[in-house]
């Protein structure tokens, strides 16, 4: 029964009647596209909602059947397939569990998406700050003894919310003990689990926030499974919250006319963890220790492992992030994401039978640190700092910003203000800088590093001009 994939049999079905299109979407099964022939091929599986198709806002055929599956794979109470990705996924969290001017306690390098859920609920942030990994040169995981601070000093928080693994593949030897201690105080857990859909493929891999006892969990399954590109899951597991008002915001937040390409891609990644076997899994590491072998014979390369086998930290000794990812570029492989010391590699979930190309990429690599070591190095800056106090609140609410006038000022001169609009370096996504903090030497620091080594910056800024966006004196 695992082996199968409800939702992908019935759209072949579907496909297979050679059906006349009089309904959306405006292609008619591509026929009027002229995009290239592979993409028009794949738009005549492009449905929508029609009879023998389910209705993806009340499943009762091969939608429902699908999710059905997925919670039996999550061993969850109820499981969804996302559309929207894991950011429709973290509103509906915040959504679910907290009102206007309620308190939610979040890990403070949590996902842009969990701060505008909370800014768009007016909800109370109070932030606690994840620990500093020395080996990554990444803010990893909250602590236990911060996390019970931060609930005896906020005891009205109605959730917890915690990334978990981190971005760079770091996870939490202390994420059972806090979710024991939130449920001690009926506070309901929310993890944003984006790079943890794969964790359940094998017992080798960590743990998923599903197994510690995590309320509500969102997987990227487009991260490290083979879904399409805003696939996601959202498990349920509580007796906190009710999971037909989880469904009452996901009807909300998400597209009423979803596309059931990425939909049947969620069902084959359900099916892939499903049938992801112990031979696969081992020959998996075996083909990713010989790469990372490989890759340690390359002079002033250094390859760091985490804790997620599919994560590895590449660092060339003396050149930034972004030089090390430029050059890789220049040779055709592209990164997930650089920062000032690294670039973060994300590996294939490979099954036995599959086939990449690790010689010819191993090659490649030392191709573009030879050429890399041409180049003046920019070293990353030594040490860390880190730029929060361990529990923190906003220094003004999102509700009194709101009216508040903001202006453009130079960054260089905005310690002590505060801050009008986000700075996000992407990737990773997370937040430098939130709106209603007030900005200090260490966040200053720390952008100016970000600048100097070439980063992208999402959110309301003109740093291309060096001024920033704060409350108006």
């Amino acid at each position: 029964m695992q082996e199968k994939r409800p939702l992908v049999e019935a759209l072949e079905k579907f496909h297979n009647l050679r059906s006349i299109s009089f309904h959306v979407p405006g292609h008619k099964n591509g026929l009027l596209s002229n995009l290239p022939n592979v993409m028009k091929e794949t738009m005549q599986y492009d449905f929508t909602e029609l009879n023998g198709l389910d209705d993806y806002h009340h499943p009762i055929e091969a939608i429902k059947e699908a999710e059905d599956l997925l919670s039996i794979t999550y061993g969850t109470q109820k499981s969804f397939f996302l559309v929207n990705g894991t950011t429709v996924g973290n509103l509906a969290m915040i959504y679910a569990t907290c009102q206007f001017g309620e308190q939610i306690i979040v890990q403070r390098n949590a996902h842009k998406s969990i701060f505008h859920a909370i800014e768009l609920v007016g909800a109370e942030p109070i932030f606690v700050t994840p620990e500093w990994d020395e080996r990554t040169k990444t803010a990893s995981y909250v602590s236990y003894e911060v996390m019970q601070k931060a609930i005896e000093q906020f005891p009205a928080a109605k959730a917890v919310v915690l990334t978990y693994p981190s971005y760079y593949g770091v996870t939490s030897f202390q994420l059972k003990s806090i979710i024991d201690l939130c449920h001690t105080k009926d506070i309901p857990v929310l993890v944003d689990e984006a790079h943890g859909a794969h964790f359940q493929a094998n017992r080798a891999f960590p743990k998923s926030a599903l197994m510690y006892g995590a309320d509500l969990v969102v997987q990227s399954a487009h991260k490290t499974l083979p879904a399409l590109t805003m696939g996601s899951f959202l498990h349920i597991s509580s007796t906190l919250i009710d999971a037909n008002r989880v469904n009452k915001y996901l009807r909300m937040l998400q597209s009423s006319s979803p596309s059931y390409l990425l939909l049947a891609s969620l069902d084959d990644a359900r099916s892939y963890v499903e049938r992801y076997n112990e031979m696969d899994f081992k020959q998996f590491m075996y083909r990713r220790n010989l790469f990372v072998e490989a890759l340690n014979t390359i002079t002033q390369l250094e390859v760091v492992q985490v804790d997620d086998p599919l994560k590895l930290l590449i660092r060339v000794e003396n050149y930034s992030g972004f030089q090390i990812q430029r050059a890789l570029e220049a040779q055709n492989i592209y990164v997930e994401l650089a920062d000032t010391y690294q670039v973060l590699f994300i590996l294939p979930l490979l099954k036995v039978e599959q086939e990449y190309a690790f010689a010819e990429i191993r090659k490649r690599i030392k191709h573009a640190v030879d050429e890399l070591r041409k180049e003046v190095p920019i070293s990353p800056r030594k040490g860390s700092s880190v730029r929060q106090k361990s529990i923190s609140t906003l220094h003004m609410s999102v509700s009194l910003l709101s009216e508040k006038q903001g202006e453009w000022i130079p960054y260089v001169r905005s310690m002590g203000r505060i801050a009008k609009a986000m700075i996000i370096p992407y990737p990773p996504g997370i937040p430098l800088v939130l709106a209603g903090e007030k900005i200090t030497v260490s966040m200053l620091t720390e952008l100016e590093e970000w600048i100097e080594k070439g980063a992208l910056f999402q959110g309301e800024h003109r740093l291309e001009e060096k001024l920033i966006y704060v409350v108006e004196d």
